[in-house]
């Protein structure tokens, strides 16, 4: 669905999710996992079991699996739900970054210049001209 706008912001592309049944149900047991996890730290946390040295491992390996599980979840729904987009960008030319005139953006030459005048600038950059 290409548009031949390319002012900033228009879509270039636009191809819609696959929303597939596999991807649905994996992020459904991944969540059910999630929230086993999370209970487990939650109980852990509340029991005390970050005193022991072999529990506060235990804990902190629960910690990773609770958020290497949420970037798996992430991961599967950004890929599997959401459409892909592309958004045209407008980019300026390098002298318009550099706030240049569009009459002086090819410069000066060495006869137009007056020395004691850029001496001026180059030592006291907001020197009004």
């Amino acid at each position: 669905m290409p548009s031949g706008d390319s002012s900033y912001g228009a879509i270039h592309r636009y191809e819609p999710a696959r929303e597939s049944t596999a991807a649905a149900i994996a992020i459904v047991l991944l969540t059910v996992f999630e929230v086993v996890f999370v209970g487990m730290f939650t109980y852990g946390l509340s029991t005390g079991w970050g005193l022991d040295p072999y529990g506060n491992m235990f804990l902190g390996g629960l910690l990773t699996l609770i958020f290497v599980d949420l970037s798996f979840i992430l991961l599967l729904y950004r890929k599997e739900f959401l459409p892909d987009v592309m958004v045209v960008k407008k980019r300026r030319r390098k002298w318009e970054d550099l706030y240049v005139k569009e009459e002086d953006m090819d410069g000066q030459t060495a006869a137009d210049v007056d020395v004691w005048e850029s001496i001026k600038q180059t030592v006291y950059p907001y020197y009004k001209r």
